[in-house]
């Protein structure tokens, strides 16, 4: 083997490892974790820790966290550390959710998110700034990229159309990994799609609709949603519609129901009656046709 060629493949392979563990320049250092992952719900701490050249250790620093990057970033917490003071002192203004994990005057940035939620999945950069004459920064140029993953929710289950077009059932769904989106009808798996457009910009990673076309009055569906981290489902109970008694040939609306999986939650989507799940029965509450 060619000895030039293996040290130069060394070097390289060193350079690669360095660049991946931190960023370093002109006597800084900067070390983040490339990728974080969180729970929704749950507090989560994206590591940030530093160095920098002995003249500048007993200077003021303060400590900038953004999400995104360019023009379009937003900077979520900033905070200065004086020399003596104990603590990195946050602006009156600070959003309570974010907070200083580490404390900078042993080089440790590093921030804590309370209650993550999946609008919190994105890029985040850790920046460091010398306060004195003169005035020096460092950021980590590569980020943290910070996914926050969730089970799957049902947020909503309705029924659009007329008689004459056609009815649809519509499943709105979030969770992430991006949950998937069967029908069932009485007997069998049934054939959803999904609603164009989708979901834009960050939405498209956690949110979808699908629908189910050819509903028909009289029987029941059910959405059922899962990902990796589990499982919901709800059913539609499409109740044909009464002969009218007011106006000829006006069809009054269709009464649906959603019971979720979970148990309590049952939301009524149609306009003329009020339904519950008590005990593995359905109840009606009240209803009346106009």
């Amino acid at each position: 083997m060619d000895v030039c060629w293996a040290c130069s493949t060394l070097s390289l392979l060193l350079h690669v490892i360095g660049a991946a563990l931190g960023s370093r320049d002109d006597g800084w250092f900067m070390n983040v974790q490339a990728e974080v992952r969180a729970i929704e719900g749950y507090p989560v701490v994206l590591p940030c820790t530093f160095s920098h050249p002995q003249h500048s250790q007993h200077s003021s620093l303060q400590v900038l966290w953004r999400l995104g990057h360019g023009q379009g970033a937003t900077v979520l917490y900033r905070c200065t550390s004086r020399p003596g003071a104990p603590a990195c002192e946050p602006g009156p203004q600070q959003d309570q959710r974010y907070r200083l994990e580490g404390n900078p005057t042993e080089h440790d940035l590093s921030l804590r998110i309370n209650s993550a939620n999946l609008q919190d999945s994105g890029r985040y950069y850790c920046r460091v700034e010398v306060q004195g004459r003169e005035h020096v920064s460092f950021e980590d140029k590569m980020g943290t990229r910070l996914r926050v993953e969730a089970p799957p929710k049902i947020l909503s289950l309705s029924v659009d159309g007329s008689e004459q077009s056609g009815y649809r059932a519509l499943c709105q769904v979030q969770g992430s990994p991006l949950p998937d989106v069967q029908w069932l009808g009485p007997d069998d798996l049934l054939e959803g799609s999904p609603v164009v457009p989708l979901a834009q910009g960050a939405m498209a990673y956690y949110h979808t609709v699908s629908q189910l076309t050819d509903v028909e009055p009289g029987h029941q569906y059910t959405c059922s949603a899962s990902n990796p981290l589990g499982k919901e489902h709800a059913t539609l109970y499409v109740v044909p519609p009464r002969p009218p008694l007011h106006a000829a040939g006006a069809s009054p609306p269709l009464l649906i129901l959603v019971a979720v999986s979970l148990g309590a939650k049952v939301v009524l989507l149609g306009g003329l009656g009020v339904w519950m799940v008590q005990g593995g029965a359905l109840r009606g509450v009240g209803c009346c046709w106009k």
